[in-house]
């Protein structure tokens, strides 16, 4: 029966692949046979209804017949296609290519992110990737963020149903990787994150973030320090200093803005960071011991600092860039610069 099915296949395809006279009603003929929901791929689910001792045949003439259609469809085509030939005298082939062929390359958000990476890398961090759909547990209740917060507005997103919403900051990683691993742990998480800004100059509703962690013993606010201020020298010069300021963070205590002097005057002051000598980068501090809570952590037990910084910033201090929706405009002449 199963041989007589795809005999009858065989003739009508035959017959519909002469018939057909353009290549859009060969390719109609090809769906309706070789396509995901065509005639043949429906025999071939079918397969497993057929007993198991003559399977083996009908799967050997099935595939005989797929490789026969295939070959029809490919002559069909070829014989369809309109006439290349050209005389060999109007058209100088020793002539150069009429267009220009440009090679592609990193986007300066990927190399900032790959050249972060590198850094934190070479410092022993292991590099994690988290969900960009999230849910308000992971976004701001182990962040220590509950709902009455005062800061949860600062931090608050793009809601897609219920509790379930776009990630407004990369801490989220570090939830999830402390939920399932024990320390000592040296993380960071790049990834886009989502707030409700009205774009401009220095805003935009979607950016890429860059957080960092690390837990073990012991660990105090210096080793913190000592680790950005490499960072920074790294990404931005050996004569490089960073600052820290006192600030608020609901996951961090105590906790800081972190500036780097200036690139542009190393110091000294000049339009680019408004006559102070600092640009502010990034945020850090000591882990929350209720963070820790979260995770299953005893805060009695293990300390740890965390960081964050934005890689927009990043990027237009390191590449003088002054309007960071440049970066998404996908305008080649900008682009082509990196």
């Amino acid at each position: 029966m199963d041989d007589n099915r795809l005999k009858k296949m065989e003739e009508d395809a035959i017959r519909e692949i002469s018939s057909a006279k353009t290549g859009e009603e060969l390719e109609s003929v090809r769906i309706k046979y070789m396509g995901r929901k065509g005639l043949f791929t429906d025999f071939m689910r079918s397969m497993k209804e057929i007993p198991e001792d003559k399977r083996a045949a009908t799967g050997a003439m099935a595939n005989k017949l797929k490789s026969k259609l295939s070959s029809l469809f490919d002559s069909k085509s070829r014989a369809l296609r309109p006439s290349q030939a050209v005389s060999s005298a109007s058209i100088d082939v020793t002539m150069p290519g009429s267009r220009d062929i440009r090679l592609g390359h990193k986007h300066p958000i990927t190399k900032t992110i790959d050249r972060i990476n590198e850094i934190f890398i070479g410092l022993g961090f292991r590099v994690a990737e988290g969900p960009e759909i999230e849910t308000e547990y992971y976004n701001f209740e182990a962040l220590n963020i509950p709902l009455e917060h005062p800061s949860r507005d600062v931090f608050d997103t793009f809601y897609i149903k219920g509790s379930t919403l776009l990630r407004s900051q990369t801490s989220t990683v570090q939830i999830r990787v402390m939920e399932k691993e024990k320390p000592p742990l040296q993380v960071i998480a790049p990834g886009r994150v989502f707030r409700p800004d009205a774009v401009d100059a220095s805003h935009s509703f979607m950016f890429h973030q860059v957080e960092g962690f690390m837990v073990d013993k012991n660990i105090r606010f210096t080793d913190l320090k000592g680790t950005l201020t490499l960072f920074a020298r790294q990404m931005f010069g050996e004569k490089a200093e960073i600052r820290f300021r006192p600030h608020f963070f609901p996951f961090t205590e105590p906790s800081a803005e972190v500036d780097v002097s200036c690139i542009m005057c190393h110091g000294k002051g000049c339009r680019v960071c408004s006559y102070k000598g600092w640009l502010e980068i990034l945020g850090a501090g000591m882990i929350n011991p209720k963070v820790f809570e979260a995770v299953g952590y005893n805060p009695e037990i293990w300390t740890g600092y965390a960081f964050g910084m934005g890689v927009e910033r990043i990027a237009m201090l390191k590449y003088g860039i002054n309007d960071i929706r440049l970066f998404f405009e996908n305008d080649l002449r900008f682009l082509t610069q990196f």
